[in-house]
């Protein structure tokens, strides 16, 4: 049973007469055993099919609750984090935190006591008992330190790591972009390092020599660049682990697949035409702005919306077909309220699916301007603005942050700004503020900020990395990694009720969140990418190959035409 598949046109002619997603995993249902179709080939007779046999059907079974998507926490364990840094000096530096939990032993407070209560005073001497509180102290090590392209690093993504299997390691793909039009693709170890890879006498000498700790992973591995751009990187994502997403200047977004790094499809949008020349344009003289700043795929895997340069649009995708779904004009009103007056060129820099708090979660998208996010409902209208009142300043990075795994648990908008802060955002309609007189729209609810001046941070906060975790009863936290142009790296800790929306609204901004450690990479930094490392599993052994048996029989029953 194969299957004929054309990107970019509908399926023709499919037994299975299903809509196939570009990006979604390919399926597996229509596949025979590999045992049968081995027999089948040798002239064997295979076993007949029940197909024609009537079954009971099988009764039906309650939901199962949701996957948790944190890390479980193993009681005092010590956390490793791997971090990955790109920077404008073309330095790839990889970063392994480490977050141990202590015991600290103190004395209770001493109470002040009145004359009355001196005078009455027991012979008998109190005893007082010590109090024992925990604190978390994160410690860095360099794991990689390299240079990985031939000018700055724009972008990189991370993918989910691969599929648990016994007896074996599982690994993570990471890709970065860059302004010289490459894609490097390589291949890191999910799991901390071994213990017998850190007790080897030639780590140890190395890591005694240098001026910084460092825990290399021998397992770590370059696998080649990808060159089907012709512009610089933008954007990269992993919607899943089979497909990459790229996005550059050239006015296109690349489908690739990681089983083969086959270029599937191309997304072309139009040059824009020249309307004038904006202030701060960096186009070549007689040219115009383009490029693709950013996209975000749905996480059905069915729809895709891009922003690009030199546009107050945004365009809407159809990944079953590969064609163009519509495009949505900005209007001018929302622009002005924005910040994008006259003179700016109102194109949206971020684009980011993701939920409001509200119950049930219902899905939402944010846009994020120059100075200013906006955030869409799924009907694609304006639902509230976010940098209201002394807020506004230069936004660089937006990030939705879940609560829990619940549908009603909803998320909070994450904001990385150009005066070192991370703002954190209600953005469910009956929590907003009402828009004020001559405003169209609402303001969204401020529910803490993380750094700032309060917390010592000055510098702009380029991106940050947030990784939720859960502890043994299942409450979750969150460690939230920061990094701008300073080449500072901060780790810090979030509580569980500290991105709890009060019902109370607070006259002040709430300070959230601990600073755990920081670290100097010497470095500016554009991108920041990471991940909780899986403990390794007894008798896990290293395979050359991160992709099983399995998920290569699935990818052959599916034939890509570009």
């Amino acid at each position: 049973m194969r299957q004929q598949i054309h990107v970019g046109k509908k399926i023709l002619e499919s037994d299975t007469k299903t809509t196939v997603s570009l990006i979604s995993p390919p399926p597996t249902e229509p596949m025979a055993p590999k045992r049968k179709r081995e027999a089948a080939a040798n002239g064997d007779v295979a076993e007949k099919s029940n197909a024609t046999k009537k079954v009971k059907a099988p009764p039906a079974k309650a939901a199962a609750p949701p996957k948790s998507t944190a890390f479980k926490l193993n009681g005092d364990a010590p956390v490793h984090i791997q971090l990955i840094a790109g920077s404008y000096d073309r330095i790839l530096h990889g970063i392994t935190v480490t977050i141990k939990t202590t015991e600290v032993t103190s004395e209770p407070p001493a109470e002040a006591e009145s004359t009355d209560k001196k005078k009455k005073k027991s012979k008998k001497s109190k005893t007082t008992t010590p109090i024992t509180t925990t604190e978390q102290s994160a410690s860095f090590a360099d794991t990689f330190l390299f240079n990985a392209h031939n000018s700055a690093i724009r972008c990189l993504a991370i993918s989910p790591p691969s599929a648990p299997t016994p007896k074996q390691t599982q690994k993570v793909l990471l890709a970065t972009g860059s302004t010289d039009e490459r894609i490097n693709i390589y291949n890191l170890s999910a799991h901390p390092p071994s213990s017998r890879s850190i007790s080897d006498p030639d780590t140890q000498l190395l890591s005694s020599l240098a001026p910084r700790p460092i825990l290399e992973n021998n397992k770590n591995r370059e696998l080649g660049t990808l060159l089907h751009h012709t512009g610089n990187i933008t954007r990269l994502c992993f919607p899943n682990r089979s497909k990459l997403l790229s996005a550059a200047e050239d006015c296109t977004i690349g489908v690739t697949r990681t089983r083969d790094w086959a270029l599937l499809h191309n997304f072309k949008c139009p040059i824009p035409k020249v309307f004038g020349r904006p202030s701060g344009d960096t186009a070549g003289v007689g040219g115009t702005p383009q490029g693709v700043n950013d996209f975000a795929v749905h996480p059905s895997n069915k729809i895709m919306i891009s922003v690009s340069k030199g546009e107050k649009c945004m365009r809407l995708w159809n990944l079953e077909t590969g064609k163009k779904s519509r495009v949505l004009n900005f209007e001018r009103t929302m622009l002005n309220e924005a910040g994008e007056g006259k003179h700016s060129t109102g194109e949206a820099r971020r684009i980011i699916w993701g939920s409001s708090s509200s119950k049930g979660g219902e899905d939402e998208f944010a846009l994020a301007f120059d100075r200013d996010v906006v955030v869409f409902g799924m009907d694609c209208r304006p639902r509230c603005r976010v940098m209201g009142g002394s807020n506004r300043t230069k936004v660089h990075v937006i990030k939705y942050v879940r609560l829990g795994d619940e549908e009603e648990d909803g998320a909070l908008l994450a904001v990385s700004t150009e005066d070192g802060r991370v703002l954190f955002f209600d953005t469910a309609e009956e929590n907003c503020q009402p828009a004020t007189e001559g405003k169209t729209l609402a303001t969204a609810r401020l529910v803490g900020q993380l750094g700032g001046k309060e917390a010592g941070v000055t510098g702009r906060v380029k991106d940050f990395v947030v990784l939720p975790v859960e502890d043994e009863k299942g409450v979750r936290s969150w460690f939230v990694a920061t990094a701008g142009s300073d080449g500072l790296v901060r780790v810090w800790r979030l509580g569980s009720g500290e991105l709890k929306v009060e019902e109370k609204k607070e006259e002040s901004t709430r300070q959230v969140g601990k600073l755990l450690g920081a670290y100097g990479t010497q470095n500016r930094i554009t991108c920041l990418g990471g991940f909780v490392m899986i403990p390794r599993s007894d008798g896990a052994e290293e395979s050359e190959y991160e992709f099983d048996d399995e998920e290569d029989d699935d990818d052959e029953e599916d034939s890509y035409d570009e």
